[in-house]
């Protein structure tokens, strides 16, 4: 675990479902083995509500009125929401579980669920959850540190990146090694990295678009 995902508050877990009983239901399991559950009725509330910077897990039921949860999971996807996502539902059926997975679902289970297989995928994607949050904390930190850069130093980067010498870079870009070393330069200092090769590499592992 990183240092990022130490220092996380502990994850929650958001329940989206418009069967009262169900939330309920959940809410006592979840307690039972410590876990924290908040609860809504529908999708448009829990995207009203939700705190999106909280590490957390979300349940969430296919068939609801307005929002569905497929809709939802989409709409989390746009938000760039890492929360790892469980579908439970007493419609479920081959097609729609594919549907879930293939969105990017963690998991796919039926109603009635069985409480002990409940516990254990929340607690597997609640550990998901921590891992995800932080690594999308560390990406954000770096998209932050990116947008000091100029257009121009944002050009040289995107070829120190592709693996290229000032040399190639400078008749890339029609100017002057020296040129292309004030800019590696600044971008080091402006991004206060250790140097240009750590940068390269938290852009690499973290994904991101220079």
């Amino acid at each position: 675990m990183t240092a990022q995902a130490e220092r996380q508050p502990a994850p929650v877990v958001h329940v989206v479902d418009d069967d009262e009983d169900l939330r309920q239901s959940l809410v006592f399991l979840l307690d039972s083995v410590g876990v924290q559950a908040l609860t809504y009725p529908d999708a448009q509330t829990f995207l009203d509500e939700f705190d999106p910077a909280e590490p957390a897990v979300v349940i969430v039921d296919v068939r609801m009125p307005s929002v569905s949860g497929f809709q939802l999971q989409e709409r989390l996807a746009e938000l760039d929401y890492p929360a790892p996502v469980v579908f439970c539902s007493a419609y479920g059926d081959i097609p729609m579980s594919v549907r879930a997975l293939t969105g990017g679902a963690a998991d796919f289970l039926e109603k009635p669920y069985q409480p002990q297989r409940m516990v254990e995928v929340v607690q597997a994607q609640l550990v998901e959850a921590r891992r995800r949050f932080a690594e999308h904390a560390e990406r954000q930190a770096v998209r932050t540190r990116l947008e000091t850069l100029t257009q121009r130093e944002r050009e040289v980067l995107r070829l120190v990146v592709d693996g290229l010498p000032s040399q190639v870079i400078a008749h890339r870009l029609g100017t002057s090694v020296r040129t292309v070393d004030v800019h590696r330069a600044r971008i080091k200092a402006k991004t206060q990295a250790d140097s240009i090769g750590t940068l390269v590499r938290d852009i690499l592992t973290h994904r991101v678009t220079v």
